[in-house]
């Protein structure tokens, strides 16, 4: 390989090591983000031409924005971000390997006068009896030391906390790890929904596109689905469904047997999670109406469908013409219409809880709501995501990473003895890679015990 050749590879290594590359890049995934989370993904095409205009739908769906996470663009993003941070781990590696495995063991004044926390002191103590009182000391207090011998000098090294250091390179592969899980859930996951009647099962799910139905290799029936509302409102308080999973027409297991989903307490099998999402009539409500005539006291009970018409004792006619579950703080309620033979439309209301209330109206019959049956659909989100256990085990590792780089230190204290004259010298320093205040306080105890034990 030529000169040039190199230089080419180093620019090339240098520019994927680059911390403004890093910068770049994760600006980059930020500003992304942000329009996939302003820009609604995987509605249809109808939906975004209404939004946006046919214009402006073109140019963003030739770039993916629709479905943004899925997007060959934003893939090379993570592929770009992956080898940057592969890159500057690789390029910084072996030092931090050198710092832990291979430390300076016989420091020279240069190395001193890099500390900040730098002490000396001069004592009559012999320089064997000062070895043995300080290596006790760091042992005590630090850590066990290396001692060695050379030139005449004794140099003790005690380290503390080395592998904090590889905290940095934890988060790193946590992030990689994140990446790799969330690429699995994008190509082998799904998101879609399906809406299910009460009493029907349904074997195929709906993506979130609108555009494909996607067979799952069993079928959800749906037992029942009820819903309760806050008193006086319809604004629903909670809505549940009964959920049997069915492999050839039969339920898989007790467990899987009318299990009850709510939202937030979702049903999952074989890696396909099921949320209550939604829910909504199916079909038209069936009311059982009481009419009672008032003159003589005849009572007949019908059942008939929302908007039905019905005759009346008489050739009158009667229909629900609207209805609603909770009607103020009285509950279920219906709003019925009366068209007589002669006459305008009359229109009033009826309280299922209270049978009599239209008697007050003083009308030839006197209706009384005495029961509906509505049966509803539910509305179901449908996950599959097999990166997901992935995903955890990466943010497990992001999170243990980042408590290693921010919260332990790698501490490391020298010290060297050499006979001066008569007396013995000694030097020692030390330094931390974090919380440098929190290593001076220690260093500052650490030095009166020493000067103390030395000097007794």
């Amino acid at each position: 390989m030529n000169a040039k050749e190199r230089n080419g590879l180093t620019a090339v290594w240098d520019f994927f090591c680059s911390l403004k590359l890093t910068i770049i890049l994760l600006i980059l995934l930020a500003v992304f983000s942000i329009f996939g989370t302003v820009i609604q993904q995987n509605l249809q095409p109808a939906q975004y031409r209404e939004i946006y205009g046919e214009t402006t739908y073109q140019f963003l769906n030739s770039l993916q924005f629709f479905d943004m996470y899925h997007s060959w663009w934003f893939f090379g993003l993570l592929g770009f971000f992956s080898i940057n941070l592969i890159s500057c781990s690789i390029k910084r590696l072996p030092r931090v390997l050198k710092i832990v495995k291979n430390p300076v063991l016989t420091p020279d004044d240069t190395l001193y006068r890099t500390f900040s926390n730098l002490e000396e002191a001069l004592v009559k103590t012999p320089a064997p009896e000062v070895r043995d009182r300080t290596a006790a000391l760091l042992k005590r207090e630090f850590s066990a030391p290396v001692i060695t011998e050379k030139d005449g000098k004794i140099h003790l090294f005690a380290q503390k906390g080395a592998y904090a250091r590889f905290g940095v390179y934890v988060t790193h592969l946590s992030i990689l790890i994140i990446f790799i899980g969330a690429i699995i859930g994008s190509l082998w996951g799904f998101k879609a929904f399906v809406n299910i009647p009460e009493g029907k099962a349904a074997n195929k799910v709906l993506l979130r596109s609108g555009a494909t139905e996607l067979p799952l290799d069993f079928a959800v029936r749906c037992d029942d689905f009820s819903v309760t509302y806050y008193p006086g409102t319809n604004r629903p308080k909670e809505f549940k469904s009964l959920l049997t999973i069915l492999e050839n027409g039969q339920p898989v297991s007790e467990q899987l047997t009318q299990r009850p989903i709510i939202v937030n307490d979702p049903l999952t099998y074989k890696g396909i999670t099921f949320y209550q999402s939604s829910y909504g009539p199916a079909g038209d409500p069936v009311f059982n109406v009481r009419v009672r005539v008032r003159e003589t006291g005849e009572t007949r009970t019908y059942n008939i469908r929302q908007g039905q018409r019905v005759e009346l004792p008489g050739g009158d006619f009667f229909r629900v013409a609207a209805f609603t579950p909770s009607f103020q703080e009285f509950g279920p309620a219906a709003r019925l219409e009366v068209f007589p033979s002669s006459g305008p439309p009359r229109a009033f209301n009826v309280l299922q809880a209270h049978p009599e209330f239209d008697a007050r109206r003083r009308g030839e019959f006197i209706f009384s709501l005495l029961d509906y049956q509505q049966s509803y659909y539910t509305g179901l989100q449908v996950n599959k995501d097999p990166g997901v256990w992935v995903v955890w085990a990466g943010c497990t590792l992001l999170i243990l990473g980042s408590l290693i780089a921010f919260f332990l230190s790698h501490r490391r204290i020298w010290i060297t003895i050499q006979p001066v004259g008569e007396k013995t010298g000694i030097k020692f320093g030390g330094t931390a890679h974090r919380n440098q205040p929190g290593f001076e306080l220690f260093f500052d105890d650490f030095k009166k015990k020493l000067k103390k034990e030395i000097s007794s």
